[in-house]
């Protein structure tokens, strides 16, 4: 069957028929063939009888005396025909439902909480330059922590911390500067010298003389890279060293962990839904991808002042919730990768774990205690002033 054909047999007709030996009259319209899709006696004089739309035109020829009058429609021309009679008020509902989408996905408000003026300035030329500003397109979740972390390593010397969250239609943005100490005034010489207790891995020197090499031993505070040009054990020239050093470095950690284990962890996928909750009852509007597990963040658009109805719009961000049991080395497990979590969120881009160990593991209570000896490779340059001796004053005061 085609589909022209499909569509003549949804459209349908009901006529109410009245005169006077219907009877004929049905055997007539039999006759010339007209179909007979349902009958129904009124009275004696009233037939109520439905057919199909294109034998409408056939049976008016051959009503003669009789009364004949169209009662309802079926299939498409039944949906034309409510479409033509509520269309403005169709047309309504969907321009409002559109105009709706868009407005709420507008920013009209970036909001910077930092009391230093200065600061939210500086921010907000930062956040405009990736996009962040009002009456601009709202940014999803994964699009806010690539800006974030651009915003970041840009200006990693001035930012500690920061955090971009959509807050209906508005960001707010939370911001941690970096506090650095203020430098003193010196010569300008300089070592580089060790932070931290390790076993040197790599110097990369640019200026100053490098006095520990790779596998050496260094305790905190012992030169590295030297601001003093010696030759034969005498210095013939002092500069500002200036380079990096990278060391192995160790540390002890210990995490506790329960047996009975939950743990919910965000994806990084999100989605805006909007919902008409209805008597207890909750519907997802053009939502083709629901997430199996979700964190909402809700905010009321509509709700009628008597019922129990409302129209709303949430923020779903997909989570993995882990609620279970563990074993004694499934605690074990989910420790130690706690723990290598907790210490690659100190290491920058460079730095690395080389090894972890587990030392011992204990039980307490209903929780596992488990101690890790982490090696990382880890960035040890700090600096040290070179101080001048007694012999360099003298001859700086005799010169003046």
């Amino acid at each position: 069957m085609s589909f022209h054909k499909f569509i003549e047999r949804q459209n349908r007709i009901q006529l109410r028929v009245e005169g006077k030996n219907l009877e004929r009259f049905l055997k007539r319209l039999i006759s010339h063939k007209i179909s007979l899709l349902n009958i129904k006696k009124i009275n004696r004089k009233t037939l109520l009888i439905t057919i199909y739309e294109k034998d409408y035109e056939k049976l008016k020829e051959l009503k003669t005396t009789y009364h004949i009058s169209i009662i309802d429609t079926y299939g498409v021309n039944r949906i034309k025909k409510k479409w033509r009679k509520n269309r403005v008020l169709l047309f309504s509902i969907f321009f409002g439902l559109a105009v709706l989408m868009v407005l709420s996905n507008l920013i009209y408000q970036v909001e910077i909480v930092y009391l230093d003026k200065d600061v939210r300035e500086f921010l907000k030329k930062e956040l405009k330059e990736e996009g962040i500003d009002r009456y601009q397109w709202k940014k999803n979740y994964q699009q806010l922590q690539q800006i974030k972390q651009k915003i970041l390593k840009r200006n990693q010397d001035k930012i500690e911390w920061m955090e971009i969250e959509a807050v209906g239609t508005k960001y707010v943005i939370r911001v941690e500067m970096r506090e650095l100490p203020e430098e003193k005034k010196t010569n300008g010489i300089r070592h580089i010298v060790a932070k931290k207790d390790a076993i040197i891995r790599e110097v990369v020197a640019s200026k100053g003389e490098i006095v520990r090499r790779n596998n050496d031993y260094v305790k905190a505070g012992d030169v590295v890279i030297s601001g003093e040009i010696k030759l034969n054990d005498e210095v013939k020239n002092k500069v500002s060293a200036e380079g990096t050093v990278y060391g192995e470095v160790w540390y002890e950690v210990e995490v506790e962990i329960p047996y009975h284990y939950y743990d919910v962890k965000k994806t990084g996928r999100t989605n805006t839904v909007y919902t008409i909750e209805y008597f207890n009852q909750r519907f997802e509007l053009f939502n083709t991808k629901p997430f199996r597990q979700k964190e909402c963040k809700v905010d009321k658009i509509w709700e009628h002042f008597v019922l129990p109805i409302r129209f709303q719009k949430e923020e779903q961000t997909e989570v993995i919730k882990t609620d279970k049991v563990l074993t004694k080395n499934e605690a074990v497990q989910k420790a130690v990768e706690l723990g290598i979590d907790k210490m690659e969120e100190n290491l920058t881009k460079k730095e690395k774990i080389i090894d972890v160990k587990t030392l011992k593991t204990t039980q307490k209570n209903s929780k596992m205690v488990v101690d890790m000896f982490f090696t990382v490779y880890e960035d040890i340059t700090a600096y040290a002033e070179v101080k001048e001796t007694e012999e360099e004053n003298h001859v700086e005061n005799a010169q003046e």
